[in-house]
């Protein structure tokens, strides 16, 4: 019996059991979903949820590492905004705009998430507070350059190309985008010192400051990489539909929220595993998809999201002052 729970604990140490519960929801909505329609489990399916998936892969990313500080980032519904309005404008400006186009729009997310780390690091505003500040802010740029209308401008070829196209034994290209990013967070976090770094102020901040670690460095970075991600999701959003418009990132900030703790991290900071909000990404997708096929309205989903957002914060505030 001993040897038994040993070998459980041994494990258990191995394997995040949020990712663990996750994937098994994953599975159970596959099994739910086919009941009703054996497309479900076919591999044109199944391809399609991760292609969509890549998306929202993208965007809570970013906001994983902003949660893991113990902070929040609400500018993400018009920084995916900002990505899209201005890489597709960048079309109608020659070759030169459409070699930069992505490149450039990305840097526009970067500098707007920039300035939200100063903001949360130096300013000492309180992230939910600047962030949605900003968010305003950027919903007001792009709201001053189309003039409150539909922008006319399409996306260009390599934007569609990575959105929607396929090179590899038939695997979206989109998904290959969110593997690479995927990859190189989860280098970041489990083999650099910026990693280290970021789990550490999660748990304690001033102990992380204490210890010689530049939190304030490390907090301005990781908004500037979630505005980055942010914009960078715009841009394959708007090569996905071949056109960008207004207010495309809204339905994106509470199903962000809701994988990223669904997947195990935890809101208040320093505890979370990449593999989890990949799960939570897939579990949100296929409920997505489901919720679609049910017709289910748009508010039934929001209070879906927002239930699990409220149960995953009173448990981890009670798991935080049980410790």
């Amino acid at each position: 019996m001993s040897a038994q729970m040993t070998r459980l604990a041994t494990l258990t140490r191995y394997v995040d059991p949020a990712a663990a519960a996750a994937f098994g929801c994953v599975i159970i909505l596959l099994l739910l979903g086919s009941l009703y329609s054996s497309s479900f489990l076919s591999p044109e399916y199944l391809l399609q949820q991760l292609q969509v998936g890549a998306f929202l892969g993208l965007i809570a990313t970013g906001m994983m590492l902003v949660f893991l500080l113990g902070q929040i980032d609400l500018s993400v519904p018009w920084l995916v905004t900002v990505g899209g309005m201005m890489s597709t404008a960048a079309a109608g400006w020659g070759h030169w705009g459409e070699a930069f186009a992505i490149p450039f729009r990305i840097g526009c997310g970067l500098l707007l998430g920039l300035i939200n780390g100063i903001g949360v690091a130096y300013l000492r505003v309180p992230s939910m507070i600047f962030t949605l500040g900003m968010n305003a802010v950027a919903q007001g740029l792009m709201v001053i350059r189309t003039g409150g209308f539909a922008p006319q401008d399409h996306s260009t070829e390599a934007m569609h190309f990575l959105a929607t196209g396929h090179s590899l034994f038939g695997i979206p290209n989109a998904l290959f985008v969110w593997i690479a990013v995927a990859l190189l967070t989860v280098f970041m976090l489990t083999r650099t010192t910026y990693g280290r770094a970021v789990y550490a102020i999660g748990n304690r901040e001033r102990a992380a400051y204490l210890s010689g670690i530049p939190t304030q460095l490390v907090v301005m970075a990781t908004f500037a990489a979630s505005g980055a991600l942010s914009a960078f999701a715009g841009v394959l959003l708007a090569g996905y539909s071949t056109k960008a418009y207004q207010a495309m990132g809204d339905p994106y900030l509470l199903p962000a929220i809701a994988a990223v703790v669904l997947g195990g991290t935890n809101i208040l900071g320093g505890r979370g595993s990449y593999l989890g909000t990949v799960a939570g990404v897939l579990l949100i997708t296929i409920l997505q998809s489901i919720l679609s096929v049910m017709q289910m309205e748009e508010a039934g989903r929001q209070l879906i999201y927002g239930s699990v957002i409220i149960a995953m914060l009173l448990a981890y505030g009670r798991q935080r002052r049980a410790e």
